[in-house]
């Protein structure tokens, strides 16, 4: 999870959402990104979806088998949902998503009993890191509109 603190620091920098993600896989870190929507004009380019894209490149395969995620913010349906197609075996995770979850705060995606594939979960790694950062990005962005 420090890995993927230092990637959603990488995005505080560029004034983009501090989301970061690693894919790891037998203790190995093979895909790492950080949230880029602004960079990309691209409502997709979430950490997550980036570092699956990293991580379908490397194995050269659309599976990601045996690999985990970690990432700083519980992902949202379009990530959850991409992980389950991806056939993700867990997803690791700092701070709950209240607004957008889809790991169990608002919805639960990965463990749906009509989707073909379910992902074992852990929140709360390193999360009063993770949510502090996201706060103190909107709270300066708060301050900034006012």
């Amino acid at each position: 999870m420090t890995e993927a603190l230092k990637e959603a620091v990488k995005a505080l920098e560029r004034d983009e959402v501090p989301v970061g993600a690693v894919i790891v896989q037998d203790g190995k870190i093979i895909a790492r990104a950080h949230n880029q929507n602004v960079l990309l004009k691209d409502p997709t380019a979430h950490a997550e979806m980036i570092a699956i894209t990293e991580a379908a490149a490397f194995f050269k395969n659309e599976r990601l088998l045996n690999t985990e995620l970690y990432v700083t913010i519980e992902p949202c349906a379009m990530c959850a949902g991409a992980l389950v197609l991806a056939r993700a075996k867990r997803i690791v995770y700092g701070a709950k998503d209240p607004k957008a979850g889809a790991c169990g705060s608002v919805t639960n995606l990965v463990h749906h009993r009509r989707l073909n594939h379910r992902i074992l979960v852990k929140s709360g790694v390193l999360e009063k890191e993770c949510r502090l950062l996201i706060q103190e990005f909107f709270k300066r962005k708060r301050q900034k509109e006012n």
